[in-house]
């Protein structure tokens, strides 16, 4: 089981959707025990990753207020993170804070808001949604099988009330005159 839905292929997949190659720097927002990090980097990308509770090949940082430069990174990725911050619309800001001009925030986490408001949540912090991708069924069995497995996380009520969705986004950071790239 790895910690979000579609592991490794999954990766690959948003990697590809956002024509994004390597040696770009990368950061892995929320990067855990580094899987993804270490998968990155096998690619040939400059990669790095921040966690609050960081594993191997990944230092211990916030991704509410990350301790790296404004505009060092070609790309972000984040996968099942922004949610469980707490404060998901500041977890975009801050992305944007951290994407160079053009830069892609290659995202797909759990949203109680739908559609909609993921996607405002995106564009009011400056990122443009290029593709959005409900992958609501593929979260659901990913979860069904965590707790068969004894290793799902406890979900707020609002997914109890199916009203809980999954997306990938691929986003870009306006430039600064703002158009995009």
């Amino acid at each position: 089981m790895t910690r979000h839905p579609g592991g490794e292929a999954h990766t690959t997949r948003m990697l590809a959707l956002a024509g994004v190659k390597p040696p770009c720097r990368i950061l892995d927002l929320g990067a855990g025990d580094g899987e993804t990090v270490r998968q990155l980097r096998c690619l040939g990308f400059d990669a790095w990753g921040i966690d609050l509770a960081p594993g191997h090949d990944v230092e211990h940082g916030d991704i509410l207020n990350a301790s790296f430069s404004d505009e060092e990174f070609d790309a972000l990725i984040t996968q099942c993170t922004f949610y469980v911050t707490g404060d998901p619309q500041k977890a975009f800001r801050e992305s944007q804070r951290l994407l160079r001009p053009g830069g892609r925030l290659l995202f797909s986490d759990v949203s109680f808001g739908g559609q909609v408001t993921l996607r405002a949540a995106a564009e009011s912090a400056g990122l443009t949604v290029l593709i959005m991708e409900d992958l609501t069924k593929i979260w659901r069995e990913y979860y069904i099988e965590s707790i068969w497995n004894g290793t799902a996380y406890a979900m707020p009520c609002g997914c109890a009330k199916g009203k809980c969705t999954y997306w990938l986004m691929i986003c870009e950071r306006d430039v600064k005159d703002g158009s995009v790239r």
